[in-house]
């Protein structure tokens, strides 16, 4: 039997947390830096002023102090801004933003200033490409999620939002095949378009009661599939989107959807029975997740190995599992009352 531990939070509230979570705790308070912020804001409830003081060391300590001294004088990681994965500037940029580094941080900063400068289209979107003639959906995503993180003022990032939201399919999602007449919204495509506006709402920017519209389609877009299921069919519309991943890259999968849903706190759907039940079964016995999956390309450094336990996937489990639990637990209070 579990022995049940007794802490308050920050809002003097008793809370529960199982021996076996204690020790999961801990051992993710032993990992990266990058880690260690974010169980102390999502998972410990920590003073915000604590969290951001650890969050600050970012640029000096662990994987991002890494990443970043791979940085040029150029403020690229790679001659092209996106050119090899996993290494590029694009790319390194991206899991810089996963990893917490601070808004505003200068190198950062200067760097995302680049895709205004040099990949900004005629239509609003962003090309980085040196044989197609448009803008690339997933990436425009990508670098709106990094202009918004590290808060870019420039009116620019306005054009980028407007060609996003120009994009968006009737069924609610995004394709980055639809200029090729795809009908049917991507799952990969949808995610990480759904991240950029969801940074980009975070600014208060002038379009995001627009964007907050639009992610309320995308979403129910998601639902409407349980996250990686078929609407036709019921059956699993990809079995990679049910292998967790860390980074996840451009890359849809359950964990790394549902986290950004409990990022926007989502209301209460009972169609997340399905995919928080995935994410239950992926748990093992002493309480973590594992890296399930791994995609090919060339990377600076390895942070975890496939098959082994994965700091990254046990955090991020177990906070769309606290997100959950309050919002279930909320509605079944709601229909007592009633």
């Amino acid at each position: 039997m579990w022995e049940i531990l007794f802490v308050k939070n920050k809002k003097d509230k008793i809370v529960k947390i199982s021996h076996s979570q204690n020790d999961t705790i801990n051992w993710l308070l032993r990992g990266d830096i990058s880690i260690r912020w974010q169980v102390m804001r999502d998972l410990l409830d920590s003073p915000k002023q604590e969290w951001q003081t650890v969050q600050a060391r970012l640029p000096d300590e662990g994987w991002c102090q890494q990443i970043l001294k791979y940085r040029n004088a150029s403020g690229r990681w790679t001659p092209r801004l996106y050119g090899k994965k996993w290494i590029s500037t694009t790319y390194s940029l991206v899991l810089l933003r996963r990893m917490g580094l601070p808004p505003h941080y200068p190198a950062a900063v200067e760097s995302c200033r680049l895709f205004l400068d040099e990949a900004l289209w005629h239509d609003g979107g962003i090309n980085i490409s040196v044989s197609l003639n448009r803008s690339e959906t997933c990436v425009t995503g990508f670098v709106l999620a990094l202009l918004s993180w590290f808060r870019v003022e420039d009116p620019r990032c306005e054009r980028i939002v407007e060609f996003l939201l120009n994009e968006q399919m009737k069924d609610g999602g995004w394709n980055c095949m639809r200029c090729q007449g795809a009908v049917h919204s991507s799952f990969h495509t949808t995610i990480n378009v759904l991240e950029g506006l969801r940074e980009y709402a975070a600014t208060g920017g002038k379009y995001t009661a627009v964007t907050l519209e639009a992610e309320a389609r995308a979403r129910e877009f998601f639902m409407q599939h349980r996250l990686y299921r078929s609407h036709r069919t019921g059956e699993v519309a990809n079995p990679a989107f049910t292998r967790f991943s860390f980074p996840p890259r451009w890359h849809h999968d359950v964990l790394r959807t549902l986290d950004y849903f409990q990022a926007c706190k989502a209301p209460y759907d009972e169609r997340f029975e399905d995919p928080v039940g995935l994410i239950r079964k992926k748990q093992t016995r002493n309480g973590r997740w594992l890296l399930q999956n791994r995609h090919p390309g060339q990377t600076y450094f390895e942070m975890e190995k496939t098959g082994e336990e994965s700091r990254w996937n046990t955090l991020r489990a177990l906070r769309v599992l606290k997100w959950w639990d309050h919002i279930k637990q909320n509605d079944e209070q709601s229909d007592t009352i009633k």
